[in-house]
């Protein structure tokens, strides 16, 4: 990022920063580059036999110089030590509000560029307050490593979440495709079904109608043959009655 320390041992002129800077100075050897490294215990704002450092050094130790490789020589870029007044601080905000339209950074929501701007931002602070106290300058990069600790977190959370949301979508989608094949397939069967169905209801029907006419011809022909025996039961009656008749003038014994 453009931020105070990120481009060091760098090969190409950094970039712009919200964070101030002296003019760069040409080192000419690589003895002259150890020189502008510091050791952890410089950091901590004590040297190695104890003494304060200056604040020079304490920046320094906060916000390593740039440096980067230009035709061959080698420049480092230290920060600014010179106290800041009220106008740096209002120059500050404006020129953050200036950055963030310029590259066109998103107003809410996650955004690479409005973070390492905000980043420079707090660095300048840093810078600007370690200048008129060390020891509030060096609570202020433990608040802010432990911030950027705490974001490293949240993103990692974020892309483990993402990856398992990745895996259940893509283990949805083949759960997905056997259902949809699972209901294509009960839907063949259900239509197979069903045109049993249809065949086994016509037949029934073509059964049931062939079922009554012959039950109509049955009751057809029995009534006709009842009626046949009626009538032949009236006219062998009739006949046995002619028979026992007696015949005209006959009179019986008394």
């Amino acid at each position: 990022r453009g931020e105070g320390g990120g481009a060091a041992g760098g090969m190409i002129p950094p970039v712009e920063s919200l964070v101030k800077y002296d003019k760069p100075v040409l080192v000419s050897s690589a003895k002259d580059k150890g020189k502008a490294k510091k050791t952890k215990a410089e950091a901590l704002g004590v040297d190695k036999k104890g003494k304060a450092l200056q604040t020079e050094d304490i920046l320094n130790a906060i916000l390593p110089p740039r440096e980067w490789t230009e035709d061959g020589e080698l420049w480092v870029q230290y920060v600014s030590a010179v106290p800041a007044t009220r106008s740096d601080a209002i120059s500050l905000g404006e020129s953050l509000d200036q950055r963030l339209q310029l590259r066109r950074a998103r107003d809410s929501g996650i955004c690479t560029i409005r973070e390492e701007l905000y980043a420079q931002a707090f660095d300048e602070l840093i810078r600007q307050i370690t200048i008129e106290c060390a020891e509030r300058g060096l609570l202020l990069l433990r608040i802010r490593d432990e911030a950027r600790m705490r974001i490293a977190a949240y993103q990692t959370l974020y892309e483990s979440s993402l990856a398992f949301a990745v895996r259940k979508a893509i283990l949805g989608e083949d759960a997905k495709t056997e259902i949809e094949g699972k209901i294509k397939e009960v839907t063949g069967e259900k239509k197979d079904k069903n045109k049993q169905l249809q065949e086994l209801q016509e037949r029934f029907d073509t059964l049931d109608s062939r079922e009554e006419e012959r039950w109509e011809t049955m009751k057809k022909k029995q009534f006709q043959e009842i009626r046949s025996l009626k009538d032949a039961y009236k006219n062998q009656t009739k006949q046995l009655q002619e028979l026992l008749a007696p015949p005209p003038g006959f009179v019986p014994r008394k």
